[in-house]
């Protein structure tokens, strides 16, 4: 019975060792998500300005320059509700609720639902904005 026992033991102390090790900081908080949405996109406001210039110069040298317009337009749209979800965001909560993980009061929490799903709607803006811009520039 002891050698049945033994390894028995050995196994259920490796599982729960092994699982231990998953704590509930391992699990993003969702002020965590939002901002990792905005911290992928923030390096893409870059690409955004220097494809709204490669669109320029084609706007100005093309006598058909309705699909560049539009790729223009929208990969400034982009650039402003990037910069419009930023203003918005930080108007709703401070320093010590971004970074610090501070409790978030009961309407607090409310908005940072409605301010991941515009964080979210924002990055596929900017997504789209590129890849559109990229592949109408690639013709």
């Amino acid at each position: 019975m002891k050698r049945f026992l033994m390894p028995l033991v050995l196994v259920l102390l490796i599982l729960f060792s092994c699982n231990s090790g998953t704590k509930a900081k391992d699990i993003p908080t969702q002020m965590e998500v939002v901002m990792g949405i905005h911290d992928e996109v923030m390096p893409k406001m870059g690409t955004l300005s220097k494809l709204v210039a490669e669109l320029k110069s084609k706007i100005d040298a093309t006598e058909d320059s309705t699909e560049y317009e539009k790729a223009m337009k929208d990969l400034q749209e982009a650039h402003k509700s990037m910069m419009d979800w930023m203003k918005g965001f930080g108007d709703r909560f401070n320093h010590e609720e971004i970074l610090k993980g501070k409790p978030l009061s009961k309407q607090k929490k409310i908005w940072l639902n409605e301010e991941e799903i515009k964080v979210k709607v924002m990055r596929d803006k900017v997504n789209s904005s590129i890849e559109n811009a990229e592949k109408l520039l690639s013709k």
